[in-house]
């Protein structure tokens, strides 16, 4: 996987949005803002993606994007629930984006627990007047490989979103 294919990605997401007038809003823990960074690497980018959040600790995805903190208790930050939270956040939060992808995993090398590996991350998809869907996939290699694994796994996400 190279830089070469998360370009070709993002900009196939960036056609597919901008055919349908769609903009674009992320929410991001494990990739840091990777997936924003790769969507706004592309020239032109700003006529599809309206904003994106990093909200690395659980207060910060409770205060930006209006997870509740209860599911942290419940299921952890790591899990579905806390995926398709942060993407209804930021769909809540940026009204203009019809669409939003969410990132939260174990990127490593350590924060594994029992049943949740390194390597595990939890996608969140959320569209304008459609059912917020979870996915999830556990990605192997060293926290790069799997931060990168994530941002090509969320643009696949919006790409088939947007098709």
């Amino acid at each position: 996987m190279t830089a070469d294919s998360i370009d070709a990605a993002a900009s196939q997401v960036l056609d597919r949005c901008r055919q349908r007038g769609w903009r674009l809003a992320t929410a991001e823990s494990c990739t840091g803002g990777l997936i924003a960074g790769a969507l706004t690497a592309i020239a032109g980018s700003s006529d599809v993606v309206e904003g994106g959040f990093v909200t690395y600790s659980n207060a910060a995805k409770t205060g930006l994007l209006g997870v509740p903190p209860a599911l942290f208790a419940e299921v952890g930050a790591v899990s579905a629930e806390v995926a398709r939270a942060m993407a209804e956040g930021a769909l809540s939060h940026l009204p203009a984006a019809d669409l939003a992808v969410s990132a939260t995993g174990i990127a490593g090398p350590g924060g594994a627990t029992q049943g949740k590996p390194v390597g595990l991350v939890h996608f969140g998809l959320a569209r304008r007047g459609a059912t917020v869907e979870s996915h999830a996939e556990i990605f192997p290699g060293d926290r790069s490989a799997v931060r990168r694994a994530a941002v090509l796994r969320a643009l696949a996400l919006l790409l088939t979103a947007a098709t």
